[in-house]
């Protein structure tokens, strides 16, 4: 009888989660489009994270006996959080979606760069091929859109969305390694800041923001895709990655974590009908190849398989 060989995980649970959070917020742009076909940004920001911080509220317990420095660093992830939120959603307004797509992917390239400087790691050769061809299939996937640079407000907001994102998991990083907290902690302290900070932007700058919720009745779609935004792409979401992120390296994450845009170009396909040119479902293939070949452990695979071949 053949002796049974040791089993290997391909990707480790950290990873894999990072990975369906990325096909989840992928799928989110379209949710959110739905959504915004109802009520205003600002105002469904505060709703999203003001349901998910009433529902994470209890994990708040944890940071009783958390020193000051830690407290510090929770709301700084906080505020990181609601900055991406509204730059990325203000400059989307005020530039093209090509250009979008592919400035907000620049955070693949500046992570590494972040950890070395904050985290003191310097990422490996196979992150920086990673990086090089997660890079490239971004370009092939924005350029469907025909990419054009004239460098306005929005393309600067976009730009400062992706240093935010590259800031915001090494700080996380730092922040968790020096005080280790709860997942669910973490996310309920972000969920809160850009809750509030959401809800007090609305009302100093823009009032209007402020409307009456649809009704249940009758809106199904809007009440369908909040509840989607909050329990997948909020809640799962920001648990996952939170969670990942005290587990793996930066770069890893952001790298998975970049195979968002693709994921989101299959959506648009499948779910919304939107046409990709073959070059981006090239580009978006080599996203994701760049995220499998930075984070599946080939040596154990192929150690695994001739191992396999010597028993047998």
């Amino acid at each position: 009888m053949m002796p049974e060989l040791p089993t290997r995980r391909l990707l480790p649970l950290a990873d894999l989660l990072l990975f369906i959070v990325a096909m989840v917020w992928g799928s989110s742009y379209g949710i959110v489009k739905s959504a915004l076909a109802f009520y205003p940004v600002l105002a469904l920001l505060a709703l999203r994270f003001g349901i998910t911080f009433c529902l994470l509220a209890v994990n708040l317990r944890h940071l009783r006996r958390a020193s000051a420095q830690t407290l510090r660093g929770v709301l700084i992830l906080g505020l990181l959080l609601l900055s991406i939120f509204l730059t990325e959603t203000f400059g989307v307004l005020h530039t093209r979606a090509a250009n979008a797509a592919f400035l907000i992917s620049l955070c693949v390239v500046l992570t590494p760069l972040v950890e070395w400087v904050l985290l003191r790691r310097r990422p490996g050769a196979t992150e920086w091929l990673a990086v090089g061809v997660s890079f490239a299939g971004a370009w092939l996937l924005a350029s469907d859109g025909a990419l054009s640079f004239d460098f306005n407000l929005g393309d600067g907001l976009i730009l400062a969305a992706a240093v935010l994102r590259a800031l915001s998991v090494c700080v996380t990083k730092r922040v968790l390694r020096a005080a280790p907290l709860p997942a669910l902690t973490v996310t309920a302290v972000q969920a809160g800041v850009v809750a509030a900070g959401s809800a007090a932007l609305a009302w100093v700058f823009g009032p209007s923001q402020w409307q009456p919720l649809p009704a249940l009745a009758g809106h199904g779609v809007f009440w369908g895709s909040v509840l989607y935004l909050v329990f997948a792409c909020t809640l799962f979401a920001f648990f996952a990655q939170n969670y990942a992120i005290g587990r793996s390296s930066p770069t890893r994450v952001s790298l998975l974590m970049g195979s968002e845009p693709a994921f989101g170009a299959l959506f648009a396909s499948v779910w919304l009908g939107e046409h990709v040119s073959a070059a981006g479902w090239i580009g978006g293939g080599m996203i994701v190849a760049a995220s499998l070949m930075a984070t599946v452990p080939w040596r154990n695979v192929f150690a695994s398989r001739a191992g396999a071949a010597g028993e047998a």
